[in-house]
């Protein structure tokens, strides 16, 4: 049977932006299918995935009521491709800030890894476009701390351009995982890495989106600063199942 591979693409007022991102996407390579996770955007965005899907058997779609969070459309996803028998899951954002044309440079990445992430700052080396300095600084900076709280071996633990092996989601326990913002990221990967999987970095150009509003909160700074300590806790006395 041939692979197959999913992109799942969180969405909240999006219509700007997915039309563009869908057909982006499916053009790189047949293997890879699209899994819109709609948070019941009020601009219609989840209206436009239907008609995308309508017209190509290679796009899927949820709807979730209400805004519900990064981390469990997510998880939802990954449960959805794990029952679907897909071999590989990416996760991807919406609003164009991570470039389609670097997916089969993934594919081919996995084959040695388990898990392949795009990373923003390869050996240090910084790959942000149209980025205020005062939030690339926080993002550099979050990224130590998560390596130096955790020991996560990862330049880029915040980054959500990433490809997973389906096995590596059939083995994390994901109705244990906690995060629901860019935590969510260093989660996963650390998770995974403490299954014994093994994980790559990639270097990526991450683009600021050009359309759209971006979904960063206090709320989702706060929760990363904390979680990394619970993550060192929980592997530490072995709670993270």
């Amino acid at each position: 049977m041939p692979e197959r591979a999913l992109v799942i693409v969180p969405t909240y007022n999006e219509r700007e932006n997915l039309p563009i991102i869908v057909p982006l996407v499916l053009d790189q390579d047949r293997r890879l299918e699209v899994l819109v996770i709609d948070d019941g955007s009020p601009d219609g965005t989840g209206e436009l995935a239907d008609a995308l899907a309508a017209a190509d058997g290679r796009v899927h779609v949820i709807h979730r009521s209400g805004k519900q969070g990064l981390g469990t459309a997510y998880r939802m996803g990954f449960g959805w491709a794990v029952e679907h028998g897909y071999d590989y899951v990416f996760e991807m954002d919406a609003d164009g800030s991570h470039d389609p044309r670097h997916l089969p440079i993934f594919l081919k990445e996995i084959a040695d890894a388990d898990l392949v992430i795009g990373c923003r700052y390869y050996s240090h080396r910084v790959t942000v476009v149209n980025w205020p300095m005062t939030r690339l600084l926080l993002s550099y900076f979050a990224n130590v701390y998560a390596r130096v709280v955790t020991g996560l071996p990862l330049f880029d633990s915040t980054g959500g351009f990433k490809c997973y092996r389906c096995a590596v989601l059939a083995a994390v326990p994901l109705d244990r995982v906690k995060s629901n913002g860019y935590s969510f990221q260093i989660e996963m990967s650390f998770r995974a890495w403490k299954k014994g999987f093994r994980l790559k970095e990639i270097p990526i150009t991450f683009t600021d989106r050009n359309l759209g509003e971006s979904k960063m909160s206090r709320a989702i700074v706060y929760e990363a600063v904390w979680m990394v300590w619970l993550l060192r806790w929980w592997a530490l006395w072995g709670r993270l199942g």
